[in-house]
């Protein structure tokens, strides 16, 4: 079993570029990975992940992308464990909108973490908060084996 498959839905690359950064940390800290870009198919069979971390865009004023509802449709469960990251734009819907879909979709999984938001891409010093982000899903999960030992 492979512990961690990241879903994501990318439209103009900045989701897509905050998968890659969270998919090189998780490797940094000796978690394996398999990367899906929502919209493709197959859809991967999520039972077959330990974890699962989803990415989204934030769209029309705080909206979901049907994309990523349509993957959620699809799965046809809520795993247990579920990080989730979303990058968004502030002048579209200001603060109160700002990366709500990953908002949505954090409180829909009942994540253990906050999700991570990203204004627009993972450059400058938002890669840092991108890193520090992937850190803290790598000790959380850590954290739980240690748990279960």
């Amino acid at each position: 079993m492979v512990p961690f498959l990241i879903a994501y839905a990318s439209w103009s690359g900045n989701t897509e570029e905050v998968a890659e950064i969270i998919e090189e940390k998780l490797l940094q800290g000796g978690i394996d990975v398999v990367v899906h870009r929502i919209g493709t198919v197959p859809v991967p069979d999520v039972r077959q992940f330990d974890a699962m971390i989803i990415g989204s865009f934030t769209w029309d004023r705080g909206a979901t992308p049907d994309e990523v509802k349509d993957f959620v449709a699809d799965v046809g469960y809520k795993p247990e464990h579920v990080y989730v990251f979303g990058t968004g734009d502030t002048q579209f819907g200001g603060d109160d909108l700002f990366c709500n879909a990953a908002v949505k979709l954090a409180w829909f999984y009942h994540s253990a973490i906050a999700p991570l938001k990203i204004e627009q891409s993972p450059r400058g010093s938002q890669e840092q908060t991108v890193i520090e982000w992937s850190k803290g899903v790598v000790q959380h999960w850590k954290h739980l084996h240690a748990l279960k030992c």
